[in-house]
């Protein structure tokens, strides 16, 4: 062993004990690495930002981008509009929301998956009873199993694939992991179908502040325009579009109104309809029924060209100007330049048209309005800003065009039109310039920490690769594998894989193990593919811990999981994937 490798070896050594005693941020380990790497000279310093302008990067954040964008436009939602009202069991619950979810990771990336579909499945745990601890877990480890089937399912089989390209000049394809993560991910639905009931029912999940504000009932005001194609639906059907979450409170007709109108009352164009519900519950009813909002007429002013239109939650405090006043002759959008889109009063309804409401302290209101404004609003009118939470209510949603745009992206992909980073960059950027998402939220939805990690690392884990450290370790594991046969040796490597994974972090474990697995393919005589596999689906299974992988720590809260109850579920679904996994893979990927 060489200087350089020894130190390469000390340095990956040190990185992954400070991974695993956590007392310090995973991006800031990653960072403090690589100053290190580069005071003792095992990374060049023009090799220092590699991984800051690596293709790997720059498809991990533009598939989150693309994945806030599915979440952003509410098509999940709608598409499951009629299915939920129907899960009233967790029989029929685990396995519908866990394909569900299995089935967008395929699509995005597999947290942004999860995080779409965490609040629906909530909901459906409120209105059914259900614990979330029995539906959550297996949510999250079917986002994992999708998650192998395409190449942006997980960034593990992005590092595999960049891997590849560095060792034979060509990466993996968008779908070269369809055949084995298909056959897998079935296996583990089958599992989970099933398995869900080795989870606990006494947990009780910590609400986060933004769960806590979204269960606000705000009301506000809906008109049926003139040409509305779903003329003459009674209250009844207007209720069942809004999935039980949305009451009609009051119909206003020709200046007449009718409080709490029955269900066979005839909604008819141009009546205006008092709603009341959750920002998120009203913005998916208006939508769905192609009501408008009646404000909705009056765009807020803007200062500049594109400015972005937000809205915000506030409580009316005690010296405002609104105070006892209606919201008509408070003449917001002419004075302030802002709209009120909806009033939450604790305990009580407000029937009457928002027009025409008085507000009072402590009333929570949602107010629109450029972004540049709002702040200088708030002020002049005394209103306390809630915790920053994205409301959709009063926001234009793209429904299709994301998935539009996604689906055009993986065609030029599958048919090797284009680079894969190019495709999901080109793809990020499309979509905020049609307006699919905000500038801000774009930013919001790249997760800096991962992609810092990621960044940090690459030239750290190919420290070892470039001083020969990698081949010293593949030519002592040729030794030992050398006379096992070739199942054993790729089942050996992705037991590594997933031994390593919830303790370090799929990402750096991939980036440490892949290298290593490929060249001990080469002391062996074979060919790299197989191990490269072995390690994606051994890092893309973390089920043992709540800190290996983000799905893993996105339901740990809500649910109330406490450590010990991963391995649960986890460890017979490890067994399952260890067991089928190694066959499959040389199956497909001969040696």
């Amino acid at each position: 062993m060489t200087l350089q490798q020894g130190l390469a070896f000390g340095l990956v050594g040190l990185t992954i004990a400070a991974f695993i005693w956590g007392r310090f941020r995973y991006d800031l380990v990653a960072l403090a690495a690589l100053v290190a790497g580069l005071v003792i000279g095992v990374i060049p310093a023009e090799a220092a930002f590699d991984g800051f302008r690596n293709d790997i990067t720059v498809i991990i954040a533009a598939a989150l981008v693309v994945s806030a964008a599915f979440s952003r436009s509410g098509i999940v939602e709608w598409l499951l509009g009629r299915v939920i009202p129907r899960l009233k069991t967790e029989r029929s619950q685990v396995p519908v929301l866990t394909v569900v979810v299995t089935v967008l990771s395929m699509l995005t990336k597999n947290v942004g998956a999860l995080a779409i579909m965490l609040p629906v499945a909530l909901r459906v745990c409120r209105k059914t009873g259900t614990p979330p601890s029995r539906l959550l877990m297996p949510m999250a480890f079917g986002a994992m199993a999708g998650g192998m089937v395409t190449l942006v399912g997980t960034s593990p089989n992005i590092i595999v694939a960049g891997v590849r390209e560095d060792l034979i000049g060509e990466p993996f394809q968008m779908f070269d992991y369809a055949p084995v993560g298909l056959a897998l991910t079935a296996a583990a639905l089958v599992f989970l179908a099933f398995g869900y009931r080795l989870l606990p029912k006494d947990r009780r999940g910590a609400a986060e502040m933004s769960a806590a504000l979204a269960a606000n009932a705000y009301s506000t005001d809906a008109r049926a325009p003139d040409d509305w194609a779903l003329e003459k639906m009674t209250v009844s059907a207007l209720a069942e579009a809004g999935g039980g979450e949305v009451q009609i409170l009051t119909v206003v007709r020709d200046g007449k109104r009718i409080t709490r109108p029955r269900g066979n009352v005839v909604v008819r164009r141009s009546d205006l309809i008092v709603v009341q519900g959750t920002a998120e519950a009203l913005s998916s009813f208006v939508s769905r029924t192609q009501l408008v909002l009646a404000s909705e007429h009056r765009a807020p002013p803007t200062d500049e060209p594109g400015e972005e239109i937000d809205v915000v939650e506030a409580v009316v405090g005690p010296n405002s100007p609104l105070l006892d006043r209606t919201i008509a002759s408070s003449n917001l959008h002419g004075t302030y330049g802002v709209n009120l889109l909806g009033v939450s009063r604790s305990g009580r309804q407000v029937t009457q048209q928002l027009r025409n409401a008085r507000l009072r302290q402590g009333d929570i209101i949602l107010l629109q309005g450029a972004e540049n404004r709002l702040p200088d609003a708030l002020s002049e009118l005394d209103l306390l800003p809630l915790a920053e939470r994205q409301v959709g209510l009063g926001s234009v949603r793209k429904r299709f065009m994301p998935a539009l745009v996604l689906a055009t992206a993986m065609l030029l992909v599958g048919f090797q039109l284009v680079p894969v980073a190019v495709a999901f960059f080109g793809a990020a950027v499309v979509i905020v310039m049609l307006g699919g998402l905000k500038m801000r939220e774009a930013y919001h939805a790249l997760d800096g920490p991962l992609l810092v990690l990621i960044a940090a690392l690459i030239p750290v884990s190919a420290a070892i690769q470039e001083t020969g450290g990698a081949e010293l370790i593949a030519n002592g594991l040729s030794g030992l594998f050398g006379g096992i046969p070739e199942l054993a040796a790729v089942a050996a490597l992705m037991f590594a894989a997933m031994a390593v994974t919830p303790f370090l972090n799929n990402a750096a474990t991939v980036l440490i193990l892949a290298p290593i697995g490929a060249t001990l393919a080469t002391q062996l005589g074979y060919r790299p593919d197989a191990f490269l596999m072995a390690v994606a689906v051994g890092a893309a299974c973390d089920f043992l811990t709540p800190i290996g992988h983000q799905c893993n720590t996105l339901v740990m809260r809500p649910a109330g999981y406490r450590f010990a109850d991963y391995p649960r579920l986890g460890a017979p679904l490890s067994v399952l994937v260890l067991l089928a996994g190694p066959p499959l893979i040389l199956a497909v990927w001969p040696l």
